[in-house]
């Protein structure tokens, strides 16, 4: 067979990005193919739980050689508390060096042990993230805040159900984080913040950065008067570059929530 030019190779793989039974085919034509279809295979990697996290250790031990540094979006949950997680996923992460969005779910203090998860692991671990997206995270804020000023190249911020859990050295829900504060950070693309009540110390501490907020999308749900006056705070803050605003607002009948409004109070939807 004659030799192809690597050019029409890549290009012809390309093409198969969303087919992953014919990119895994593509593997076992040549090594020379191994790379380009690896690229697409391994663009967006799920860690649900421990079993998948030792299974990726167990099947590329090297991180260094993994196919980790293909990744480009990045998916943690963990709902259970599990012995020695965090040192394991600190370990794994050497690879995940180009990961720009990331997302995080169930995360922090499990009522059956007590155990408290740290977020030292994840601070920093690709240079390159530009999306952040924590949901369910119950942990001290300081800890999340200097996970998010661990990015430097940060635009995307979604906040979804998070509680803040004061430590034992009485850190309350608005402590500074531990990092220093940049004196300015991106913040230019969209900022989502959601119903429960400690995401309100999010949105705070976002306004006292010292460089600013330069959202151009607001996604904002408030639940009283007081996430109400924080909403328009924000607005106020992005209001030079602001170019959509949706916000709406939670209601709670009888004990249960409700994640629609109201017919009689429908949200709000700007788009300009």
């Amino acid at each position: 067979m004659p030799n192809l030019p690597g050019e029409i190779l890549d290009y012809t793989v390309d093409l198969l990005h969303d087919d992953q039974t014919a990119l895994k085919n593509c593997c076992l034509v040549s090594k020379s193919w191994i790379p380009r279809s690896r690229k697409h295979i391994f663009a967006h990697v799920r860690l649900d739980g421990k079993k998948r996290l030792q299974s990726w250790k167990k099947m590329f031990r090297d991180p260094s050689t993994s196919p980790a540094n293909y990744t480009k979006t990045l998916y943690i949950r963990f709902f259970k508390a599990v012995t020695g997680v965090d040192v394991e996923l600190g370990r794994c992460l050497h690879g995940f060096s180009r990961v720009v969005r990331l997302t995080i779910v169930g995360w922090g203090l499990t009522r059956s042990s007590g155990k408290q998860y740290t977020l030292a692991p994840l601070c920093g671990f690709s240079p390159v993230l530009k999306s952040l997206s924590v949901k369910s995270v119950a942990l001290p804020f300081s800890r999340l805040f200097d996970l998010i000023l661990s990015f430097p190249l940060l635009e995307d911020l979604t906040a979804i159900g998070c509680h803040n859990v004061p430590t034992d050295e009485g850190n309350g829900p608005d402590r500074l984080p531990t990092a220093a504060q940049p004196s300015s950070i991106p913040m230019t693309g969209s900022l989502r913040l959601s119903k429960e009540e400690g995401t309100r110390s999010i949105g705070r501490w976002l306004l006292s950065l010292p460089g600013g907020i330069h959202f151009q999308r607001l996604a904002l749900t408030w639940n009283g008067e007081d996430d109400q006056s924080l909403a328009m705070a924000l607005v106020k803050e992005c209001s030079h570059t602001l170019q959509s605003l949706k916000v709406a607002r939670h209601f709670h009948f009888d004990g249960a929530s409700i994640g629609y409004p109201c017919p009689h109070q429908r949200p709000i939807f700007i788009t300009s």
